[in-house]
């Protein structure tokens, strides 16, 4: 297993954490915490998937993704108790899915025979979309649309990762990299406030 798929399958874990933590915060239902938990894993990617043609999408082709999500899900149910601090720990597990899909989907969009440009959006989209419809499906404004950096990270990593391509560097390396920087700049973010400028109409 190359450590591309492992990426991959580690993303769709921490994403179903995410969306399974989201539900339990939003008081579903066990089925209701399953669904936001599988909507928020493979929403992204199954997105990505049908926009440029790989059909069935990628879940459909392997199991390994709903067994990961099931993992997911269960961690999340079988700890909730102790997991003291929710908001924190959601977005432990948000981050580090943001940072592992924008990736993979670089990468699809790499070996789809993409424009650099579009490998990067693809990469934003695998990262992002799963998290939009978890929010809106929790009655909450997508954390895509807020002015702290959410996307915007993803951009730059998915920018980060088709650079590090022309250096020549183990791809793994280049991997794990990008992972990081991602990851990094989103925690950063958080902890230093940095945000976007909100756009307002002018008062009349």
């Amino acid at each position: 297993m190359t450590i591309f798929i492992v990426l991959d399958l580690m993303a769709t874990i921490a994403f179903a954490v995410s969306g399974a933590l989201a539900a339990m915060n939003k008081r579903f239902d066990p089925f209701g915490v399953g669904i936001i938990a599988i909507v928020t894993a493979i929403g992204g990617g199954t997105l990505r998937d049908m926009l440029i043609g790989r059909t069935p999408v990628g879940w459909m082709q392997d199991l390994n993704y709903l067994y990961m999500i099931f993992i997911g899900l269960g961690m999340a149910l079988i700890f909730r108790h102790k997991l003291q601090k929710l908001r924190k720990t959601f977005f432990l597990f948000d981050t580090i899915g943001l940072g592992l899909f924008t990736i993979t989907g670089v990468e699809i969009g790499i070996n789809a025979g993409l424009n650099p440009i579009i490998c990067i959006m693809l990469g934003t989209m695998s990262a992002s979309f799963g998290g939009v419809l978890r929010d809106v499906l929790c009655n909450e404004v997508p954390v895509i649309f807020h002015r702290e950096i959410y996307a915007l990270a993803s951009l730059i990593g998915g920018s980060f990762f088709l650079l590090l391509l022309k250096t020549g560097w183990d791809q793994d390396i280049i991997y794990v990299l990008t992972a990081s920087i991602v990851i990094s700049i989103r925690l950063l973010a958080v902890k230093y406030n940095w945000s976007l400028p909100a756009l307002r109409l002018p008062q009349e």
